[in-house]
């Protein structure tokens, strides 16, 4: 696809250099010099300019593209720009807009505007955040078939039964829609099969519905705790939309920010959460303000450091605390594989992953489209939901019968209101919904799984 990004800050680099690698050709726009210094590492096209003049568009080639992304900084700019875009070629359109009083109006906005997807970066973690609060022991959870199915990454504890279980046992024992789809084991990455042995300390990747999600925590050890009190540090508009989401679940949230001003904001927009007024790295204060009676600490404070080192400190006086934390700098997140700082989450690549869903969609071929795609572990692995959308090589014939690429499983099919765990003498059906998991990068439909 002829892809055009407008903005080169962190999201559009992150997209400019994801998109490259699947082989879009990118062109990348931005009024910034400094900005697009950081775009001229990777192989794409870079214009500098205001992306608001149709002149400019021109030059970088609206009127041929397949797709314009806007994702700079500023909500109106991103809105303008797709506008003219779409004014102007028969192109989609993407924008990222993250004010509040925009989101409440997104849907109009879209439809009035033509605008093919719009992403509110923040209220996208904050969907990611509640989804880890609402799984004690999750690490990482990703959702497809609009919700039916998750991937949820758990660490298998010390004396837990599945320590020692092979997979096939794994999957005799549980006799569930239950499947263990990837082990990460001291930097190393399998996609499992069935002789595979599961060892405590593994992190592991299970495909599962939400309503099955209690029993496996039973059964495996795991921490099923109902998470009612919630601590968050900082008040940005991701504890916003968090807060707003967990108070409609009836949870207790106290939000801890030392600029008077957004407390008061956030006073008459949550006037169920407590508001604290204070600096949340003035560690006295979490303890004053209850943080070893919390179930969940949410650091999202403007500083990753900050949040790191808020983290480290829940994990000091208050272990059993669930602990996320929000970074959206790649060397810090080197440094803190082995720290006990909870989940991460980094808005730049949320966002990215959810407009590199689009796109994927949006370039899938005939038969068959990509409805998501997760990159996990840094990228080593993706996970992807295709519909099937008629008949072809891989429908109707046994998977055991299929030549497909090594690293790749198929994990989970959703046929009407079945969820199968996929077996060697299941099909693929004209219909279905499959998850694939897989090693492999850029699938864009589901016969890309024949090797």
């Amino acid at each position: 696809m002829n892809i055009i990004i407008i903005g080169c800050g962190k999201v559009g680099l992150t997209l400019a250099e994801q998109l490259n690698e699947e082989g879009h050709d990118i062109t990348v726009i931005d009024n910034k010099p400094d900005a697009l210094e950081m775009a001229q590492a990777l192989d794409v096209q870079i214009l500098e300019g205001n992306a608001t003049s149709f002149r400019v568009q021109q030059e970088a080639g609206v009127e041929s593209a397949d797709l314009v992304i806007a994702v700079t900084d500023q909500d109106e700019v991103n809105l303008l720009s797709c506008l003219i875009a779409g004014k102007n070629s028969r192109c989609r359109t993407v924008a990222r807009v993250r004010s509040p009083e925009y989101f409440e109006e997104i849907e109009y906005i879209r439809e009035c505007m033509g605008t093919s997807l719009i992403i509110n970066p923040e209220y996208a973690t904050a969907m990611d955040i509640d989804h880890l609060i609402r799984i004690p022991s999750a690490m990482e959870v990703d959702t497809f078939a609009k919700g039916r199915i998750e991937l949820v990454k758990v660490q298998i504890p010390d004396y837990s039964p599945l320590d020692g279980l092979s997979v096939a046992d794994f999957s005799q024992r549980f006799h569930r829609n239950i499947l263990v789809c990837i082990l990460e084991r001291a930097g190393e990455i399998v996609i499992p099969n069935g002789q595979t042995v599961l060892t405590r300390g593994d992190n592991i990747y299970i495909i599962l519905s939400p309503k099955e999600t209690r029993y496996f925590g039973e059964a495996a050890g795991l921490s099923i705790r109902a998470i009612k009190n919630v601590m968050i540090a900082g008040g940005s508009r991701i504890a916003y939309y968090l807060a707003r989401r967990l108070l409609a679940n009836n949870a207790s949230v106290k939000i801890i920010e030392k600029n008077p001003e957004r407390c008061e904001r956030l006073s008459e927009l949550l006037p169920d959460a407590e508001i604290v007024c204070g600096d949340a790295t003035e560690y006295d204060m979490l303890l004053e303000e209850g943080i070893t009676n919390m179930d969940a600490f949410v650091a999202l404070t403007s500083i990753d450091e900050e949040n790191i080192f808020l983290s480290l400190f829940v994990d000091k006086v208050a272990p059993r605390c669930k602990k996320i934390t929000k970074n959206a700098r790649e060397p810090l997140k080197a440094l803190m594989e082995d720290m006990p700082v909870g989940s991460l989450v980094s808005p730049k690549y949320i966002t990215a992953e959810h407009i590199s869903q689009f796109v994927r969609s949006q370039n899938a071929k005939r038969g068959s489209k990509v409805e998501a795609v997760y990159r996990l572990l840094d990228g080593a692995v993706e996970a992807l939901e295709f519909k099937l959308d008629e008949k072809s090589e891989v429908t109707g014939v046994p998977l055991m019968d299929l030549k497909m690429k090594r690293g790749l499983l198929v994990a989970c099919i959703v046929r009407g209101r079945r969820i199968i765990t996929p077996g060697g003498r299941d099909t693929l059906e004209a219909g279905d919904i499959v998850v694939v998991v897989t090693t492999h990068k850029n699938l864009q439909d589901i016969r890309d799984i024949l090797a």
